[in-house]
């Protein structure tokens, strides 16, 4: 059998999710009559210290939304160069709310406050307005690498005093929080808008949501609607959110003990580079150094294990609660015949 290492969004719902999905009490949620997403919305708002929350089929879609009520036509988004805002989302500022977003080289896909000093815009007529600063928490092509406490705190100083709002993509937040043991309400202190994911480590097989205020979120909820995403009887997907965060949240620890064993025997094989000191989460990323990325994969799909490309020379393996340990040692094993 294949271990499929390639995302942690592979992940299948478990027995018992499909069983709380189809005992979820539903509606039309487009009437806002769906009491099980309902009570996710409150549920994760609360969680994190916000006043509302949006549930939406994907990231993508409360990133974009998120976007879309914190600024104008004409604005624009200072963002790290890797940030999946920039690199995934086809361009989606721009199209659907003709604003531009200003790539800027941070450390391991993290922003911090003396690379944007010089970045904020506005002054003269020909400048676009800067008006957000959108961070990613942990970071995807960073290598999973998470914000410190005092790191956001920093961005925020930032931010207020140049009058710019933040948005924070949490995608992985589950696993940031889990690896440096950051409360959830710490964020709403940080954050105008936010985006937390419950189809990556926490394996639920559809959705996210959006959080802000009470006036952002009635703005976003209309917008949801234009842009296709307004849904009926979302309870079926609330449900596994609500079971992902309860039984899957828990289990990440695990996820990155086990990354973190295979980045150590990554570290010890022959024509592979990894820096340790970026493994904090469920992600690694590592250099291939005599011969492609492509190569490399196909070697190890030979011996059932399943990577993907992410630069000429580099790829990236991905952990969740479904790889255990008796796949991990299969990992290992491949990757010393591999590598050696």
């Amino acid at each position: 059998m294949m271990i499929d290492l390639r995302s942690d969004t592979v992940t299948k719902p478990t027995a018992k999710m499909i069983k709380a999905m189809a005992e979820a009490r539903v509606g039309d949620d487009v009437f806002g009559e769906d009491p099980t997403v309902n009570n996710l919305e409150e549920k994760v708002a609360d969680l994190f210290g916000f006043d509302a929350g949006l549930f939406v089929p994907s990231g993508t879609m409360s990133n974009q939304l998120s976007i879309n009520v914190l600024t104008a036509p004409g604005d624009e988004v200072l963002i790290e160069k890797t940030g999946h805002i920039f690199n995934y989302e086809s361009a989606g500022a721009a199209h659907l709310s003709s604003v531009q977003l200003h790539p800027v080289r941070g450390h391991q896909g993290k922003l911090l406050p003396h690379l944007l000093e010089d970045k904020v815009r506005g002054t003269n007529d020909w400048d676009p307005n800067t008006t957000v600063i959108a961070l990613e928490n942990s970071t995807n092509k960073g290598g999973g690498c998470c914000y410190s406490e005092d790191e956001l705190k920093a961005i925020k100083s930032f931010a207020t005093e140049h009058q710019l709002k933040v948005h924070l993509d949490g995608a992985r937040i589950w696993n940031a929080m889990t690896a440096t043991d950051t409360e959830a309400a710490f964020f709403g202190s940080i954050a105008d808008t936010m985006s937390v994911c419950f189809s990556k480590g926490l394996g639920a097989p559809v959705g996210s949501m959006m959080l802000s205020s009470e006036a952002n979120i009635k703005q976003a909820r209309r917008m949801r609607k234009m842009w296709g995403g307004g849904m009926r009887q979302v309870g079926l997907l609330a449900a596994a959110a609500d079971y992902a965060i309860e039984e899957h949240w828990p289990l990440m620890k695990e996820d990155h003990r086990r990354a973190r064993e295979l980045a150590t025997l990554i570290r010890q094989c022959h024509g592979l580079e990894i820096d340790l000191e970026s493994v904090e989460t469920n992600i690694l990323i590592f250099d291939v150094l005599n011969e492609s990325a492509d190569s490399a994969i196909k070697r190890l799909h030979q011996e059932g294990v399943q990577l993907v490309p992410f630069g000429p020379n580099t790829l990236r393996a991905t952990f969740h609660f479904q790889v255990t340990d008796e796949d991990l040692e299969r990992v290992v094993e491949a990757f010393k015949k591999c590598f050696g």
